[in-house]
């Protein structure tokens, strides 16, 4: 059985965020001459807790920051394997050693290993800022995650309705 708190409108406050307002129809007016719409909150961002310290939007951007180093070692690394193939095996070897996980410290240990390196990040972080500001289709990015998003939503949704209305004695 499932149980449920309805909250006054005066507790509200501490559930949602300071952009929300409340509107009511009439509310000074006599409960005979009141209009029958229910009350509304007009706001603009959904609310999402849980996110103290960062929106989820920092935090993809944090992610894709990460995502376009990696990028750019990609790209850096397949025109190195075509004309300097020392600087492309000093770029793997050093690959192997560490994590792409975090752009910023791949990077930064990538420059104090040695000056030949050092060059080596500096190409990593040009490329990363070219790609970054040119070449990356954030339309289509944006275009990708909504749908996514929604055949997601609807095969979970159309998945769990076929399982729920089964009926196991017609086996």
């Amino acid at each position: 059985m499932e149980f449920f708190t309805v909250l006054p409108l005066t507790q509200l406050s501490g559930v949602m965020p300071k952009t929300c307002t409340l509107i009511r129809a009439h509310p000074f007016k006599p409960w005979w001459q009141r209009n029958s719409k229910p009350a509304r909150f007009r706001c603009q961002k959904m609310y999402v807790p849980g996110f103290g310290e960062a929106s989820p939007e920092k935090k993809a951007a944090n992610n894709m920051h990460n995502f376009f180093t990696y990028i750019a070692v990609r790209i850096v690394g397949a025109q190195l394997e075509s004309y300097n193939t020392e600087a492309h095996k000093d770029l793997m070897e050093f690959l192997d050693k560490n994590s792409l996980n975090d752009g910023d410290k791949f990077c930064a240990a990538l420059m104090r290993e040695s000056p030949r390196h050092k060059g080596l990040a500096m190409r990593i972080l040009e490329v990363r800022s070219a790609y970054c500001k040119n070449d990356f289709e954030w339309d289509n990015l944006q275009r990708l995650a909504s749908q996514m998003a929604d055949e997601s939503d609807t095969k979970l949704m159309r998945d769990y309705v076929l399982e729920t209305s089964h009926d196991p004695r017609s086996d």
